[in-house]
């Protein structure tokens, strides 16, 4: 496996994939800011939030670049149509279980079934992550099919 790759490619991947969902929200296509969701994983302060989800999105991008490296080289196909069919696949993951157990995991994001309490204020994702918008089941897989294309393209 070519870790030096996956770490060039996965950083790149992950930073369109990141600028393409950030985008989308003054676009009107999402409500959903994911570094902000991730950031408030870990603070509670709203103006560091964005900076801690951004790196903590950048590590699991290189997480699942190593994945991504693991089936190109375990198939021994390495090409854009192949990265994008497990980004297709990274993405429905995301959106059907990631996002969904989100709510069970955050400390403050409300519950499905509840209402917003002082602490637990962002609101659930819900099904497809419908809640944050029509458009953000769409662009969270053109999200990851671009960033499973880069890591096909360029991977060797």
């Amino acid at each position: 496996m070519n870790i030096s790759d996956l770490f060039l490619w996965g950083f790149a991947a992950t930073l369109v994939l990141t600028v393409l969902l950030s985008a989308s929200r003054p676009l009107g296509l999402t409500r959903m800011d994911l570094p902000f969701m991730l950031g408030t994983l870990f603070t509670s302060n709203r103006n560091n939030a964005p900076w801690l989800g951004f790196m903590a999105h950048l590590l699991m991008g290189w997480f699942f670049a190593l994945i991504y490296g693991a089936a190109f080289e375990s198939t021994g196909i390495a090409s854009w149509w192949f990265g994008a069919a497990i980004g297709l696949v990274h993405g429905a993951f995301v959106l059907t279980v990631g996002l969904q157990i989100m709510n069970y995991i955050h400390p403050r994001m409300a519950r499905p079934y509840q209402g917003p309490t002082p602490t637990r204020q962002l609101e659930p994702p819900g099904f497809l992550a419908l809640n944050y918008g029509k458009g953000t089941p769409l662009i969270t897989l053109l999200g990851h099919l671009v960033y499973g294309g880069i890591l096909g393209t360029f991977y060797s």
